[in-house]
């Protein structure tokens, strides 16, 4: 329901307005990068389409429609993904209810790997998915007064999408596309063209705080660095939530005392300790060290501790370590991460890219001018 999607008003007071006023347009894309909750604004969208004692605000979740579709189990409701090879969204229809039951957020990747059992084979919508789609919007609805494809990622349809043109232009009475979308650039311009836009911005940082608060009960000050580090990803803010800021200031203060000393041997170590973890895992260290350089910042510009989103021990490493690096230090401390992080997206040697950047930082460090 859209009581249960994460932020998003604007485009939450929109759909609703399109149906209230009854101009629920025949093609819609929602288009908002990964995490920005299109696939969860979609479900809910769909629901309250078909609900039949809807509110001005929500479905009732508990009509007969309802009930069916938030078990996405609605004759009426079909739905099109990537897949790989040859095969079609029906083979996977009972991973898929899985998945977006328990986590309408995910990625294409997860979503990739768990129906490929691991391998993250390339992901796809065939010709003979458009077929399919073709065929089931030709039938007469079930029980509905609409029949609805939603398609997550039609930039995976490729060349294929012209195979639906017509269908999407004109199609047969009754029937609503919702297309959700990632990436504007890969999509068939001749599809964008036939489609009602609703482009989705971040998800503001109160939004996702509240949401980690209130839905994984994490304390308010972490919830603050989570949802500044997530930058409007709400599906990267779960992630977030898997780990602890004491966790990451521990090691991430380790690794800058190492840094300054300039051992040589320990800062390798220390390296090769990061670089075991997860790609994910070395990113979120990085841009924690990121958040921390931030907060540094801005107690050395004299704003009161109070006020600073660091919780109490990373807090008192913040003061210690204001002794050695001064606002003059920051920026560049700061560029060395972010080209660090850009290294591991681009799958960098990553034992190199933490061994180099502790060398970088020990010159800086060390510096005696700003």
């Amino acid at each position: 329901m859209f009581t249960n999607v994460v932020g998003q008003a604007v485009a939450k007071s929109v759909l609703r307005n399109m149906v209230y006023s009854d101009r629920i347009p025949h093609a819609l894309l929602i288009l908002g990068k990964e995490g920005f909750g299109g696939l969860a604004l979609a479900e809910a969208f769909i629901q309250y389409m078909l609900c039949e004692d809807r509110s001005e605000y929500d479905a009732c979740g508990k009509c007969r429609s309802c009930s069916k579709t938030t078990k996405m189990v609605h004759p009426d409701v079909h739905y099109s993904y990537p897949v790989f090879g040859q095969h079609v969204a029906t083979d996977f229809v009972a991973d898929w209810r899985r998945e977006v039951l328990n986590n309408p957020y995910f990625t294409v990747q997860h979503w990739l790997s768990v129906i490929s059992k691991g391998e993250n084979k390339q992901g796809n919508i065939n010709k003979d998915e458009c077929l399919s789609i073709i065929k089931k919007l030709s039938l007469k609805s079930f029980e509905a007064p609409l029949k609805i494809l939603l398609m997550w990622l039609p930039e995976y349809l490729g060349k294929e999408g012209n195979r639906l043109l017509k269908l999407i232009e004109e199609p047969p009475e009754n029937t609503v596309f919702v297309l959700v979308a990632e990436n504007q650039e890969a999509i068939l311009s001749t599809i964008l063209s036939r489609c009602q836009l609703v482009k989705l911005p971040p998800v503001s940082e109160k939004d996702i705080r509240d949401a980690l608060v209130s839905g994984f009960s994490l304390p308010e000050k972490e919830a603050d660095t989570i949802a500044l580090l997530a930058e409007g990803n709400f599906a990267e803010s779960v992630n977030l939530s898997q780990y602890t800021e004491n966790d990451n200031n521990a090691l991430f203060i380790d690794w800058m005392r190492k840094c300054y000393n300039g051992n040589g041997v320990d800062m390798v170590m220390t390296s090769e300790k990061i670089a075991a973890g997860s790609r994910e895992d070395q990113k979120f260290f990085l841009r924690y060290g990121l958040h921390f350089m931030r907060e540094l910042a801005m107690m050395q510009a004299g704003i009161p501790n109070e006020r600073i989103k660091l919780q109490a021990t990373a807090l008192e490493s913040a003061q210690r370590m204001s002794r050695i690096i001064n606002l003059g230090k920051i920026d560049p401390i700061s560029e060395l991460f972010n080209k660090a992080i850009a290294g591991i997206e681009r799958n960098g040697n990553v034992k190199m890219i933490f061994t180099d950047t502790s060398i970088s930082l020990n010159k800086i460090m060390r510096r005696t001018n700003p």
